[in-house]
């Protein structure tokens, strides 16, 4: 699985796609408001999504997009460009804030998501995404699951597959503990 390139920008298809050069391979990535131009220096998070008739690559400035874009994912009636329409529309910060203000207004105001599917998001989401003070930055989980999500990240477990087995769990403050639990627990989903 490919999960980050750093490279330069090849050029923008009318597909919406981006070429990224990396060392000498192109990589067709479909990225999250990109405002990079042709021969720029971008690095982005990668996430990788497997057809039996394709390999896609979706692209993101930051991790946090990465999983937000994942979160939404596995939201039942949400596909990858709906998924990523919703970032490149209302952006991290915006859709996390409507979506734990209960505003499937906002949410229903993206291209392809009609009001059935923001309720859905709103209810399947809400309490998953932290909106965080000031700075604007969101989060998928509290601080203290931080290094055990890395740890299973580092395993092979994907961000869903995680927060499937973790939501709403209360682990042990010791991290070696906590990891070992959150270990039983994917092994039973």
């Amino acid at each position: 699985m490919i999960g980050w390139l750093r490279g330069r920008v090849v050029r923008h298809l009318p597909n919406g796609a981006t070429v990224i050069d990396v060392r000498g391979v192109g990589y067709e990535v479909r990225v999250a408001g990109t405002t990079a131009a042709a021969n720029d220096e971008v690095e982005l998070f990668i996430h990788t999504l497997v057809r039996a008739d394709a390999l896609e690559l979706y692209g993101f400035a930051t991790f946090e997009e990465r999983e937000f874009f994942e979160l939404l994912l596995a939201t039942h009636g949400v596909g990858p460009s709906t998924a990523l329409g919703a970032l490149v529309a209302l952006g991290v910060v915006e859709l996390a804030r409507a979506i734990e203000g209960d505003d499937v207004k906002r949410v229903a105001t993206v291209p392809g998501i009609g009001l059935k599917t923001a309720s859905r998001i709103v209810l399947e989401l809400k309490g998953k995404v932290l909106v965080e003070g000031a700075s604007g930055t969101t989060s998928t989980r509290g601080g203290d699951l931080d290094a055990v999500e890395d740890a299973l990240r580092a395993l092979g477990y994907s961000s869903v597959e995680i927060r499937g087995a973790l939501d709403g769990v209360e682990l042990p403050s010791d991290e070696s503990a906590a990891l070992r639990e959150a270990l039983q627990r994917l092994r039973r989903s």
